[in-house]
């Protein structure tokens, strides 16, 4: 027995040795972004010796945001066996700098190579630090992705009339190509877009905050924007009244007008979907309409430009995606877009203040009109034009 003991007394010793050794890492660690900066310094990679500016001009967050989404993913992040991410210099990672490494390769759309060098860690880190990044956050961060509760959309219908005068406008829609170079053993013509190129879209309702509120993504790029809709969970739940079934809006002259959203004439004219009139030789109170109905949905067209301005890993052409996993990527970044307008950070000032994300892609057209929608739409374009005289 007491044999025993001792053999269990020089476990515990040995435990408490690695378990010291583990804090000392995280120690080692600790001062990892004052190494980093001053590496950029001197490397010139970033030049401003602002702290904060040079942090967000690297990840693209603030020093706030990125404690939070700290905070939001550490219970993931801290739950494997700490000895399983290592630095090339054999310290472990914590997590501040497991969520650096996966904000960057996110941010930057450099290479896994690439981005081990800034943090002095192999390409396969990196992509095992990433991928464990965006399991976390799927599971973690999910309540910046949802619909708005009733008092939600009742301020975002009013600041959306602020916009344009659109009244009980509830958001805009959007589609955006993700561009990939695929293997030519993968490159069929399913992912092959209008434009020749291959790319996945991502179909986004936004809020009036440029705020992504509904989001499908993983669809081939040869799929148009209105099949996409239509075979969208979105487009079931408004066809069978589960969204945008808010209160109604009663206008000056006794018109009652429902929920809906707005989006450009790549899309169905619908009850729910509002779209801009087609053709040249229309009237003023149709060409005003057009004008407000456009200046309204642009802000669709601005989050999106934004969100591929920021996570740039999705802008350009990306090598060889997985293209399982690529839409878990898409899901990501776009909450990360919701954390970064949530915590209330300041746009980069790189990120260009444009409405332009899909240059070199053509107008699509909708022939489809529901004749409700249609005569909504008119109602809407005469009330319109008579409050602007």
């Amino acid at each position: 027995m007491a044999s025993s003991r001792r053999g269990s007394k020089k476990r515990r010793r040995d435990k408490n040795k690695e378990t010291e050794g583990v804090v000392e890492a995280f120690m080692d660690e600790s001062d990892w972004w004052q190494e980093l900066s001053e590496r950029l310094t001197t490397t010139g990679k970033i030049n401003t010796d602002n702290e904060e500016e040079k942090f967000k001009s690297f990840f693209r967050v603030s020093r706030k945001t990125f404690d939070y989404i700290c905070s939001l993913v550490k219970p993931d992040l801290s739950s494997r066996p700490l000895s399983v991410i290592v630095t090339v210099e054999g310290r472990v990672l914590t997590v501040e700098k497991q969520v650096a490494i996966a904000l960057r390769r996110l941010a930057s759309g450099e290479s896994q190579h690439n981005v081990g060098e800034s943090f002095d860690v192999g390409q396969s880190t990196v992509s095992q630090v990433t991928w464990k990044f965006v399991e976390a956050m799927e599971e973690r961060g999910m309540h910046h992705l949802k619909w708005p509760d009733t008092n939600e959309m009742k301020e975002i219908k009013s600041k959306f009339e602020m916009i344009q005068g659109l009244p009980n406008c509830c958001g805009a829609i959007d589609t955006t190509h993700i561009l990939m170079r695929l293997p030519s053993v993968e490159a069929s013509n399913i992912w092959q877009d209008s434009e020749e190129n291959y790319s996945m879209i991502l179909q986004a309702i936004v809020d009036s905050e440029m705020r992504f509120r509904d989001i499908l993504t993983g669809w081939p790029g040869s799929i148009n924007d209105h099949r996409i809709l239509k075979n969208s969970g979105f487009f079931r739940q408004c066809e069978c009244g589960q969204k945008l079934n808010g209160s109604v809006k009663e206008l000056e002259d006794g018109v009652q007008i429902r929920e809906y959203i707005v989006g450009d004439g790549a899309y169905p004219l619908l009850p729910w979907l509002l779209t801009p009139y087609h053709g040249e030789d229309l009237s003023p109170p149709r060409i005003e309409f057009n004008a407000k109905h456009h200046g309204t949905r642009l802000v669709a067209e601005r989050a999106m430009a934004r969100l591929k301005g920021t996570w740039r890993i999705i802008d350009g052409v990306m090598w060889r995606p997985d293209k399982h996993k690529l839409p878990r990527i898409i899901l990501v970044c776009c909450m990360l877009h919701n954390i970064i307008i949530d915590e209330g950070d300041k746009l980069c000032g790189d990120v260009p203040l444009s409405h332009h994300h899909d240059s070199g892609y053509k107008q699509q057209v909708s022939q489809f009109a529901d004749a409700n929608a249609q005569t909504l739409r008119e109602q809407l374009s005469n009330y319109l034009s008579q409050k602007g005289t």
